[in-house]
């Protein structure tokens, strides 16, 4: 499974599995770009059933609900659209 990288800042590692319908994961992506954070994404509903299969597994370790938007920021999971902890978390 391959993420798509979006250049900024580096801010650490920071992972979004997000779908590509969702406009809360819309907002997390538009939050991250206007923050000029450096990430990578993945739109888990385009991808093919094995790869969707790996991503779940993946999501499952962070967000055991597997729900989306889940944005892996350092080694701590953001579920939802949630623009407080998401800033908190990126103010290094």
């Amino acid at each position: 499974m391959e993420a798509k990288h979006v250049m900024g800042e580096d801010k650490g590692r920071v992972m979004l599995y997000a779908l590509s319908t969702c406009v809360w994961c819309r907002k997390t992506k538009d939050l991250l770009k206007t923050m000029n954070v450096s990430f990578d994404y993945t739109d888990v509903d385009l991808l093919n059933a094995k790869e969707r299969d790996e991503a779940m597994e993946e999501i499952r370790k962070w967000n055991p609900l597997c729900s989306f938007p889940s944005l892996i920021i350092n080694n701590n999971c953001v579920v939802g659209y949630d623009e407080k902890k998401i800033r908190e978390l990126l103010t290094i």
